[in-house]
């Protein structure tokens, strides 16, 4: 496995399978762009019609279930916090504690892309609590505040 360069502003699918124990069809995150160290990250999803979930939500009317943009607002956070700290991710998942205030404001559709601004909130090793913002061309989707942990993997 290769060493993610330290400093980088965008992270490929690549790099991400590097820091998230996630693959198809649950990894929801493409790309993290816009990393500030500090202070947040930019995870985007490309929606298509041929993501599994589609097969069944809902065949004749396509739509993102919230909770995986939940999902994909977490992983956007890991992958960000594993990258701009460093953290040694290998035999570990990250494993959420709570969600808190999730609002979803728009259904979110193939041919979407889901753009997820992350921040960190609180970091009290080994818990973390962040705020996740989702749009779509600039409008704001879905929202949520959650806390997730750093554990070993079983």
């Amino acid at each position: 496995m290769a060493k993610i360069e330290p400093g980088k502003n965008v992270l490929e699918v690549e790099e991400l399978m590097q820091l998230l124990p996630h693959r198809y069809p649950i990894m929801l995150v493409d790309r993290l762009v816009d990393i500030r160290p500090g202070e947040g990250a930019v995870g985007i999803k490309n929606i298509s019609y041929s993501d599994q979930i589609f097969q069944g939500h809902f065949p004749q009317k396509p739509v993102m279930p919230g909770v995986l943009i939940i999902e994909a607002m977490a992983q956007s956070a890991a992958a960000y916090v594993a990258y701009t700290e460093g953290l040694d991710v290998e035999g570990k998942v990250v494993l959420f504690m709570g969600v808190d205030k999730a609002r979803f404001r728009k259904p979110v559709i193939p041919g979407d892309q889901l753009r997820i601004a992350v921040r960190t909130v609180q970091r009290r090793a080994p818990v973390w609590k962040f705020e996740g913002i989702a749009t779509v061309d600039d409008k704001r989707v879905a929202e949520a505040n959650y806390s997730a942990m750093l554990a070993q993997a079983v």
